[in-house]
């Protein structure tokens, strides 16, 4: 029954209801706004000036280095013979999510890589998660490959002058020692390379990676010479568990594939060229980690393994009986790991770049340097506290936690890909993942399957790190995002 004295209510002078939590979690950003976007960031703008060849280089300089210099000693004990096996498993689970990756780089070309995708297909939650996912993957990832940078460092020192680094100041805290001094240095050498800008950055890699080539094509040419058939003969010593062991510690391996991604502001044809840098740069990283792998346990029986450092430049020595091909294969491995530090630091920039043009971050992390075209606030920060995680973190840690963030954001970008091909099946899609929602979900389940093989503390620090990340986001982002202020970037006409 009305209330006979209650003054008439007018339905336009109600105020909108605010959107619920639930609601402000699943915010999602627009793609066309993430594209328009692109490149923008505080007081300038990234440079449109890298082509399908540096994309790719970009690419395999992230992905080939220390997963074959240097993890191939630890996982082969693991698995045996059969590490060969872990080898293309790992590569499969890499396979499925690099076509998720190339569908959506070629849809939304932009720097945040997986994190923008999700952005665009999840909501700012996920998002979120993702992102703090790649700020684990990429810069763990850095200070993991700058530990093993240390390994070939003494060895090529030892191999020409005969001393090598004290392990005092060569091993973290955790190995006997106090500091990795030389995992520092090049952290602190590939930070300077950075604030030069991406097209400079882009040049020094795209040397080191031919040089990081002809090195592990040498290691195959000398090694197939001591080349023993009866080191296959007990294949799988440790039965199937062993090898989905190694192939989730190998899948560290493949990380770096998705770096062209986070260069989709700064290539020159993002649509057309970041899906073929992706696709290329995987076909060659595995065909040469297969073929390497394949000689070294061919050259020794796998139980020497064990223990061994610089493993590829010891197999040499052994095999051809002097120490100058082992000399000149650390020579080639420094300079090629060197090359992952600077690629794998230039992707990390980037996703924070993005991250904090949506305001998730500081912004003063998206600033751009009017004369470089880089961000380099960011790119000094980030390289500080991946250089000190080097310097104290030993490389076995590190190298889990770096594969667990990672599998955990390609198996969103998985999701992402069936969720924007329902939301917006008329998208243009300059390349797209064929059978469907298959292989997109074959490759979901390779890496929950993956991180299914990691051990107990692994999932503890995975666990702490994405508790803190979620503090940090209903701290900070939660209610500083430029979706939830409703605040426009200013766009503005690329040069």
């Amino acid at each position: 029954m009305l209330d006979q004295g209650a003054p008439p209510q007018n339905p336009m002078s109600a105020a909108p209801a605010s959107p619920g939590v639930a609601a402000r979690l699943m915010r999602r950003k627009p793609v066309e706004r993430l594209v328009a976007e692109g490149g923008q960031g505080e007081g300038g703008q990234l440079r449109r000036s890298l082509g399908l060849w540096q994309l790719t280089m970009i690419s395999i300089g992230a992905t080939l280095g220390t997963g074959i210099f240097v993890v191939l000693g630890d996982a082969v004990p693991e698995a045996g013979p059969a590490v060969v096996l872990s080898f293309v498993i790992a590569g499969l689970t890499a396979l499925f999510s690099a076509l998720s990756y190339a569908e959506l780089a070629g849809s939304i070309p932009v720097a945040g890589s997986s994190y923008s995708y999700a952005y665009a297909t999840l909501g700012e939650l996920v998002a979120w998660v993702c992102g703090w996912c790649l700020v684990l993957e990429y810069g763990v990832s850095v200070a993991a490959v700058a530990v093993g940078w240390g390994e070939y460092v003494n060895e090529l020192l030892d191999g020409t002058i005969g001393v090598t680094i004290p392990s005092a100041l060569s091993s973290a805290p955790g190995e006997g020692g106090i500091i990795d001094l030389p995992a520092l240095i090049v952290v602190l050498l590939a930070m300077v390379f950075l604030l030069g800008g991406a097209r400079e950055s882009a040049r020094a890699n795209t040397i080191m990676v031919c040089v990081k080539i002809a090195a592990l094509v040498l290691f195959c040419a000398i090694g197939v010479m001591g080349f023993k058939s009866g080191n296959y003969a007990d294949f799988m010593p440790l039965g199937m568990t062993g090898v989905s062991a190694a192939g989730a510690t190998l899948f560290f391996s493949y990380i770096g594939f998705d770096a062209a991604s986070t260069a989709g502001e700064e290539a020159k044809d993002p649509k057309r060229d970041l899906p073929r840098a992706i696709m290329l740069s995987l076909i060659i990283v595995t065909a040469l980690y297969v073929l390497v792998a394949g000689v070294a346990v061919g050259a020794w029986n796998w139980k020497k393994f064990d223990g061994s450092e610089a493993t590829l430049a010891a197999i040499m020595n052994d095999v051809s009986g002097q120490t100058f091909w082992g000399t000149l294969l650390a020579l080639g491995a420094v300079i090629s790991i060197a090359s992952v530090v600077l690629t794998v630091l230039y992707g990390q920039t980037r996703i924070l770049f993005a991250m904090a043009r949506d305001g998730l971050v500081p912004k003063a992390l998206g600033k751009i340097h009017p004369k470089t075209g880089a961000p380099r606030l960011n790119t000094v920060i980030v390289s500080l506290f991946c250089g000190v995680l080097a310097a104290l973190i030993p490389l076995g840690k590190l190298v889990d936690a770096t594969s667990i963030g990672t599998l955990f954001a390609f198996a969103l970008v998985n999701i992402a890909v069936i969720v924007l091909r329902y939301r917006r099946p008329g998208l243009e899609r300059t390349f797209k993942v064929p059978f469907g929602p298959v292989l997109p979900v074959l490759g979901f389940l390779f890496c929950a399957y993956n991180m299914s093989s990691l051990d107990t503390v692994t999932w503890v620090v995975f666990g702490c790190w994405m508790a803190a990340g979620l503090v940090f986001y209903f701290l900070y982002g939660y209610r500083r995002s430029r979706l939830a202020t409703g605040e426009e970037l200013a766009v503005t006409a690329e040069k």
